[in-house]
């Protein structure tokens, strides 16, 4: 017994030495330690989020303005971060930024993107506040730094490109979540992980329930997602996620952060300080 606790402690130790975040506070209890092990053994792991409620955060889809950007999509999101206690707040606007070098879709690519932000109602929950912090402890941010939320999906006929053409990509991030809020009516949209954007060396199919989170380094693994058809035809589909993400590697995504936001702590100030 003895001998087993042990090797459960060293597993322990070396999977938080590999993920590198010395802030991570396992005594918290919302993530099983089975996803810190995947995300430090293979960049990526998907769990079930077992501390929303995921019928009150369904009730705020309803009033998502469209994209006004990509057809057939509908979006709000907002800036967030830890404050110096903490504590989840909401910061002003930001526009998203993403380069070439991420997007390839020409209608979202090296251009500034200016989205509704998420209801107060909602980023003040309890619940969504709770796993904001637990996401920034997984991954062992530091106070201030900008964490993007986003409340995006599809809805329609037919059958629907989710991506709008950016086909196998990183998001220009360290770390990135997908949780799935609901998948109505739809078959495919499968997540694919490759270690290259070619997409020759794939490492993982995911499909994710409602309540199902995919987290994954984005510095480490490239992804795509499947299009979605409706199964029925009587009926629309519609599938919505959450995306967080944060540690940006997109130095226009930077730029913009550190113009909005002067005080935040960006990912180049957390390059020079481990240096």
């Amino acid at each position: 017994m003895k001998i087993m606790q042990k090797l459960a402690q060293d597993r322990h130790l070396s999977a938080i030495e590999a993920i590198n975040v010395e802030h991570w506070i396992p005594e918290s209890g919302y993530w099983d330690f089975s996803v810190l092990e995947e995300v430090a053994s293979q960049s990526w792991s998907k769990t079930r989020l077992a501390h929303i409620d995921l019928s009150a955060w369904q009730s705020f889809l309803g009033d998502l303005p469209r994209d006004p950007y990509v057809n057939r999509r509908w979006k709000r999101m907002s800036w967030l971060h830890l404050n110096d206690e903490g504590e989840v707040e909401t910061l002003g606007e930001c526009p998203m930024a993403q380069g070439g070098r991420f997007n390839d879709a020409a209608s979202m690519a090296d251009r500034l993107r200016y989205y509704e932000p998420l209801l107060p109602e909602f980023t003040e929950r309890e619940d969504v506040k709770a796993f904001v912090k637990a996401w920034a402890e997984l991954w062992g941010l530091e106070r201030r730094a900008p964490i993007l939320m986003q409340i995006t999906g599809v809805r329609g006929d037919g059958t629907v490109d989710p991506l709008q053409g950016q086909g196998i990509h990183a998001d220009g991030c360290k770390y990135l979540s997908i949780m799935v809020l609901n998948r109505d009516n739809v078959s495919g949209a499968v997540n694919t992980l490759y270690r290259d954007k070619a997409g020759q060396q794939e490492v993982g199919r995911v499909t994710l329930a409602p309540g199902e989170v995919l987290h994954l380094r984005d510095d480490r693994l490239f992804h795509s997602v499947d299009a979605i058809t409706q199964c029925e035809p009587s009926a629309p589909f519609e599938r919505f996620i959450i995306i967080i993400n944060a540690c940006f590697v997109d130095e226009f995504q930077n730029r913009m952060l550190r113009r909005h936001f002067p005080q935040a702590v960006l990912n180049e100030a957390m390059l020079e300080s481990a240096s």
